[in-house]
């Protein structure tokens, strides 16, 4: 793409200063062949990960600013000095590449930018039309089933308040359509009247089409409509003299009621909407995002992107709407407490995202200001709180670095713990906590392979279990970043167990040439007694804490926290394993039949108990498979 002679002009460039020479001249050597076009860049260090982001009108002019170091502050010469390559992609056009580089900051994470750390899918409600009689659900992740989805709702408990309510209210099922061919009964649901009972024919198809109806209208936001046409369906049963219909409808009408009384801030005319307040503090942001459809408050959820201090909070707010909307869908308006950069260029990206047109406004005054207004004095109230519990933090960091002396509070400490039942399923779990609390994006599970399990459940050994995870974590770590640069290296290591864990941990490290490591095993104290714990460090002596010592209940936290993680990661596994022996096991039974079996009778246990007759009647299966089935379950030759 040409440019006009004012395009192509120099550029009038400051001389670098010595630390960021290498930097610069990468930089400037790039120029001569960057385009006069849209594009995105991307700063590169040594090691080829990214260290920036950026997305520019004009890839050559943005570039060349950062050769203007008079007019840069303390970061941005930082992150010249640590460039050694620079990678561009055009695009058509400047949408184009602010939709780009909002993705590719999210999958990059480049330390230079504004850093969204959300790692959470929202939950939804979903009617799933796949079937004649539609099932109500919650539901994460992509939308491949056939139905109609509603929200996003702001945490798992406001969709599972709002879904409890609902059924209540229009009577719609919520099993699958496995377990929904298999009854012959009513089950509880109907019993407590949470369901109208389709799956034994207690509703005829048309009225719960209607129920079905009922439902869309009240989750599209018109909750007057539906009520309306209960309150009129439950004043014709009372005047019929069939009360125990109206007492029916009297009861869907109370749990509509309920659904709305707990959305506190119910805005007319707000429709399908989030309200995004942020606030700044001594460094740090709180952005506020709530979440409304249909005009109904779906919950709230408090962000607090990493970004460099010196930040404008316009600009914090712009990288992070950019990033939050990448791989959710934005809605016809978002309100925002202040401008950003751009507002326009954000709007046509957001709206390429969509099949609607997003406006994004900054409500001033009357009916629209006031949840914005709400939304940023929680993001005021959330800050204050992090502030405190960050200071609280930071306290018993030191504590803890006073108690095992070392040199500095610990930024990364991580915690390893076993779980198996006599060696059966085993696996290992690493947490890993710091200034921020857990970090739970860095959790690890270790599914164990090498002597420590047991196939037969004869008891394992915990020793060998340990010495697996501990070879696998730190071998891995050694390929990776032997000069430890990335932060992923523990300050402080913590080991659930007694003496024997903490030898088998010293014994993997110095096979592995690894002896600065902070060790501490965490034994547990006589009968098991939560604050008689003793504490095992290589050279010294073991030793207890105060009963109360803050820094004592921390050490609890953290090994509990480790339990938690190594038991779920364990019971998964299980789980897993439970449904793989009642059907996998058997010979010649692939993936086809065994979903054709499990359509048929709802459950790998239900297979187990069926007569030869059943299995022989599923689709698919056949008579030689059905006799191989059964003679599996039931010990046939």
């Amino acid at each position: 793409m040409s440019g006009t002679p004012d395009e192509e002009k120099s550029f009038d460039l400051d001389t670098p200063p010595a630390i960021a020479a290498e930097g610069a001249g990468v930089i400037r050597a790039a120029l001569a062949t960057l385009p006069l076009s849209p594009g995105v860049y991307r700063m590169l260090d040594a090691k080829g990960d990214a260290l920036y982001v950026g997305k520019a009108r004009m890839l050559r002019r943005r570039v060349a600013q950062y050769l203007q170091f008079e007019r840069m502050p303390n970061r941005l010469l930082r992150m010249v000095a640590e460039t050694r390559r620079l990678e561009i992609v055009t695009t058509h056009t400047e949408v184009e590449a602010l939709l780009l580089e909002s993705n590719l900051i999210k999958r990059l994470m480049p330390r230079y930018n504004v850093l969204l750390r959300d790692d959470k899918s929202f939950p939804y409600i979903a009617l799933i039309e796949e079937h004649d009689f539609a099932q109500i659900a919650k539901h994460r992740g992509s939308r491949d089933r056939k139905g109609r989805y509603f929200g996003p709702f702001a945490s798992a408990g406001a969709v599972n308040q709002t879904l409890t309510a609902m059924q209540r209210a229009f009577l719609l099922r919520s099993c699958s359509d496995a377990v929904f061919a298999q009854r012959t009964r009513p089950c509880l649901l109907f019993q407590i009247k949470r369901c109208s009972a389709p799956c034994v024919g207690r509703i005829s198809k048309d009225d719960y089409a209607g129920l079905v109806a009922e439902a869309v209208e009240f989750l599209e936001g018109r909750s007057h409509d539906a009520q309306g046409e209960l309150a009129a369906k439950m004043q014709k049963a009372a005047d019929e003299m069939d009360f125990e219909t109206a007492a029916m409808y009297r009861d869907r009408i109370r749990a509509l009621t309920a659904v709305q009384a707990r959305q506190d801030i119910n805005v007319e005319g707000l429709g399908d909407s989030d309200v995004v307040a942020i606030h700044s503090q001594g460094g740090q942001t709180c952005i506020q995002v709530f979440f409304f459809r249909g005009g109904r408050n779906y919950g709230n959820r408090a962000y607090f992107p990493r970004h460099d201090r010196n930040l404008a909070t316009g600009e914090v707010l712009a990288a992070f709407l950019g990033q939050f909307y990448s791989d959710k869908e934005p809605p016809r308006t978002v309100a925002l407490s202040e401008d950003t950069p751009e507002r326009e260029l954000l709007e046509q990206a957001l709206t390429a995202r969509t099949s609607h047109r997003v406006r994004i406004l900054v409500p001033e005054r009357g009916e629209k200001r006031k949840p914005v207004e709400h939304a940023l004095a929680n993001a005021r109230e959330a800050l204050a709180r992090r502030m405190a519990e960050s200071g609280a933090q930071a306290k018993l960091l030191e504590g803890v670095a006073t108690v095992f002396g070392l040199e500095v509070p610990p930024r990364r400490i991580e915690v390893y713990d076993n779980s198996h039942i006599q060696g059966t399923n085993a696996v290992g779990g690493m947490i890993v906590a710091g200034p921020d609390g857990f970090q739970k994006g860095q959790y690890r599970k270790f599914n164990i392979r090498g002597p420590g399990k047991s196939d037969t459940g004869g008891g394992g050994d915990d020793y060998a279990m340990m010495r697996e995870v501990f070879e696998r974590r730190f071998s891995r770590a050694l390929r990776e970043d032997a000069a430890r640069e990335s932060g992923t290296w523990p300050d402080l290591v913590l080991v659930d167990g007694g003496a024997g864990q903490l030898s088998a941990v010293q014994e993997v490290l110095a096979e592995l040439g690894i002896d600065d490591l902070n060790i501490v095993a965490i034994s547990k104290g006589p009968d098991r007694n939560a604050g008689r714990e003793k504490f095992l460090m290589p050279g010294r002596d073991p030793f207890q804490l105060e009963a109360r010592d803050p820094v004592l209940y921390y050490l609890q936290r953290l090994r509990d926290e480790a339990h938690r993680f190594a038991i779920g990661s364990h019971r998964t596994r299980r789980s897993a394993a439970i449904e793989r022996s009642a059907l996998d096991e058997v010979p010649g039974i692939g993936p086809r039949r065994k979903k054709a079996l499990l359509l048929h009778f709802g459950s790998a246990a239900s297979v187990r108990r069926a007569g030869l007759a059943d299995l022989e009647a599923v689709a698919g299966v056949g008579k030689a498979a059905a006799k191989k089935i059964y003679d599996h379950f039931h010990g046939g030759s």
